[in-house]
């Protein structure tokens, strides 16, 4: 669900540079038992660039983003840097800035059933728990929806449920949602997932293939209305392979 480069707010750039150049993003120690203080450096930051709802701000101070990277890649890079960070299968856990930014757009309220597109980590899907509201998520990578699944498990999200399958699907058995989030980026928005989206619901994701615009989708009157947000640059949204139970794409 990741942004193929760190997005930044354009007039932050410079604050952003100087910030990821201060709090490093090489290795850390394997011997690091204590984040708190990362993520506190983390949560400054994200509020440094304009994410204004507490609330949001509280579940990423909350969210031990460290123990979703897998071990073999939790030590390469600062865990807690505003930038993506590798976790296997050439995919890579979000930019936090971008999550808390999506995240405080969509404005999950507790008890809301929210979907999901691109699991990856299970990052977003924590947040979102986080804040009160019951995750259905889907990823394409069987491997990585796996370890999303043990992740959240262990650190108490019940109320998240991930799939293994096509994004483009949706998750039609848990439908209707009152907001849908998309962390990969379709050429237009997927039928499926305009069908699913409850009168009145919401939807964010990044649309466009070599120029791309996140967009906020509102469905009024059984139609979706368009509202464009931030220029940004994600991965594709891909499918799966007629006949195939697994497909490949980075989040």
């Amino acid at each position: 669900m990741t942004a193929v480069k760190p997005f930044y707010p354009p007039a932050l750039i410079a604050a952003a540079l100087s910030l990821c150049i201060s709090c490093g993003g090489g290795p850390v120690s394997e011997t690091k038992t204590d984040w708190s203080r990362d993520r506190a450096r983390m949560v400054s930051q994200i509020r440094a660039y304009g994410v204004k709802n507490e609330q949001v701000l509280a579940a990423m101070n909350t969210v031990r983003r460290h123990v979703y990277i897998p071990e073999p890649y939790r030590h390469r890079h600062d865990a807690y840097g505003d930038h993506p960070c590798p976790i296997g299968h050439g995919q890579t856990i979000s930019q936090p800035y971008i999550v808390a930014y999506m995240t405080e757009k969509i404005a999950p309220a507790k008890g809301e059933k929210i979907l999901e597109i691109g699991t990856g980590s299970g990052y977003q899907a924590a947040v979102l728990a986080e804040l009160g509201a019951a995750v259905y998520s889907i990823e394409i990578i069987p491997e990585l929806a796996e370890h999303a699944r043990t992740v959240l498990r262990e650190e108490g999200y019940a109320s998240v449920h991930v799939l293994s399958g096509d994004g483009y699907k949706g998750w039609p058995d848990h439908s209707p949602f009152d907001a849908i989030i998309v962390t990969c980026a379709p050429e237009e928005i997927p039928q499926a997932l305009a069908d699913q989206l409850r009168e009145g619901g919401r939807m964010i994701l990044p649309l466009g293939s070599a120029y791309q615009r996140l967009v906020i989708a509102r469905k009024k009157g059984g139609k979706i209305r368009i509202e464009d947000d931030l220029p940004v640059r994600f991965v594709p949204m891909v499918r799966e392979e007629e006949g195939s139970g697994s497909g490949k794409r980075k989040k």
